[in-house]
């Protein structure tokens, strides 16, 4: 049954990065001349492999995000997509590296900035992380994700931390119940 599941996702991979070798033959890291860029069908890509991500097909979201990319490898959502994929495999040098593309690319959002710190505390790197999560925070102050990341690091990491009541609190009152509930766990302490 396994092996037939691998059959499965390997010719499903094999059918879309044959299509995306048909309108697209270049590779990902092989930047396009700018008239070839085609952002429109790399955005519908890139929402596609989100989808998959998802559902938890990390094969299926990887070749259409390679694809994404082939059609635009400028393309940030597309870099910070693969780098979730690389991340949820425990790839962390590789979903390093699409964060920080994505971060270039896209440098007034947060999401590349936070998932990089999730990155980079998962590889140990605390103090690389926590200045991610401010990088986040200082592109957007209120985003949670970012208050949620920092928060979370600073607790586990019993680091002091100046803001954290303030996390907390922004947490407990607009997160959903099981972050709210370990926010309020946190402050009563």
């Amino acid at each position: 049954m396994r092996r037939a599941s691998w059959i499965v996702t390997a010719a499903v991979a094999s059918l879309l990065l044959g299509a995306c070798r048909s309108s697209a033959p270049l590779t990902a890291y092989n930047a396009p001349a700018e008239s070839a860029r085609n952002p429109v069908e790399a955005d519908r890509l890139s929402r596609q492999a989100a989808d998959a991500i998802e559902r938890g097909e990390l094969d299926r979201a990887e070749a259409l995000l390679r694809c994404a990319l082939a059609h635009d490898l400028y393309w940030g959502p597309a870099h910070n997509n693969l780098g979730v994929v690389f991340l949820e495999r425990g790839q962390l040098y590789e979903a390093a590296n699409e964060f920080e593309w994505a971060r270039k690319l896209m440098p007034s959002e947060p999401d590349p900035r936070v998932n990089l710190g999730i990155c980079l505390e998962r590889a140990g790197r605390v103090d690389d992380a926590m200045a991610s999560f401010d990088a986040a925070l200082q592109v957007s102050p209120e985003h949670l994700p970012a208050i949620q990341g920092a928060a979370l690091l600073a607790v586990r990491s019993g680091r002091e931390e100046p803001r954290l009541e303030q996390w907390l609190a922004s947490i407990a009152t607009r997160s959903d119940d099981g972050w709210a509930a370990w926010a309020r766990q946190r402050r009563a302490r």
